[in-house]
């Protein structure tokens, strides 16, 4: 089992931050490197608690699907996406919010997830896909923080501030 953490300073109120981050629409648009679309599930908007999502995506060079599940959801502080279908043997993301201040927020990403396929899965792990993951939540992190500090943010959300 891997676990990967994050921390991403953005220059925006919590709420606004913690509407990105649970944004289909900003999940598309943050995700250009990998193609991602959804073929089931909560197809816009925000996703909210009990709701699900099925990705499809490039990853690896290979077309992959991941459904997940809203688990637990705490506006604006957290929410949990986990894998109910999917290549992993488990996947859970936990996303959690902190506010800095009256104009920034800490956003902390924790992803815990297992490859299938035992001892090889478990060295695909260490060798690569811990980074591969971590490379792929730090540019969509850093493209939630352009969005979330400029204007941008507005074409995904309802005034929040």
């Amino acid at each position: 089992m891997a676990v990967l953490h994050l921390t991403t300073l953005i220059a925006a109120p919590i709420e606004r931050v913690f509407d990105l981050a649970r944004s289909i629409d900003a999940h598309i648009a943050t995700s250009d490197k990998t193609s991602e679309t959804v073929v089931a599930g909560r197809k816009s908007g925000c996703i909210e608690f009990g709701e699900s999502v099925t990705w499809e995506a490039q990853h690896l060079g290979r077309t992959q699907r991941l459904q997940v599940q809203i688990t637990e959801f705490n506006r604006p502080n957290q929410f949990v996406d986990e894998m109910v279908k999917g290549a992993f043997r488990s996947f859970r993301h936990v996303h959690r919010f902190k506010s800095i201040g009256s104009d920034a927020t800490q956003m902390t990403d924790e992803l815990v997830f297992k490859a299938p396929w035992g001892p090889v899965g478990t060295f695909a792990e260490k060798a690569f896909l811990s980074r591969y993951l971590r490379s792929f939540l730090e540019e969509r992190n850093q493209q939630l923080k352009q969005l979330a500090e400029s204007d941008l943010w507005r074409s995904y959300l309802a005034e929040t501030d």
